[in-house]
């Protein structure tokens, strides 16, 4: 059995929709392994020795997505179980609400096929795995809460 640790972030960014209403975007991006719809993520410190979490999690966020964010907040961690290889991984993730400040996905890199805005109440059904789902719940309620 392996353990392995990773930091991600949920995006947002505020926008006006065409009647000039503020509307709220959230990124999210299909894996171009599994196909998955994800929140970007990758593993701690596995290019930069003794990184934290934290520059994981933007470091991360910029690769697969080519967006340049902030973190906001923490979220609670999610733990889940997968097998790679025929191996047994335990897998920690931390995320991090994030404000979005500036970007390009043609400025990411190609492991993620597709990277999109949408809409907050789009998120839950868009989102593939129980674990980004669990994330997103925490998530929405600090930004609805927030009032951002």
């Amino acid at each position: 059995m392996k353990f392995e640790f990773s930091a991600g972030g949920v995006i947002f960014k505020t926008t006006l929709d065409a009647f000039g209403k503020k509307e709220i975007l959230i990124l999210v991006a299909q894996h171009s392994q599994h196909k998955g719809w994800v929140f970007p993520k990758g593993l701690i410190g596995d290019n930069i020795k003794g990184e934290t979490k934290e520059n994981t999690a933007v470091r991360e966020v910029k690769e697969e997505t080519g967006v340049k964010a902030k973190i906001i907040t923490p979220l609670q961690p999610v733990t889940y179980w997968y097998v790679w290889e025929g191996e047994k991984i335990r897998k920690a993730v931390y995320y991090f609400i994030m404000d979005f400040i500036e970007g390009d996905f043609a400025e990411r890199d190609m492991e993620m096929e597709n990277v999109e805005w949408i809409k907050i109440e789009d998120v839950e059904n868009k989102l593939t795995y129980k674990s980004d789902k669990k994330t997103w719940e925490e998530a929405k309620n600090w930004i609805i809460s927030s009032k951002i």
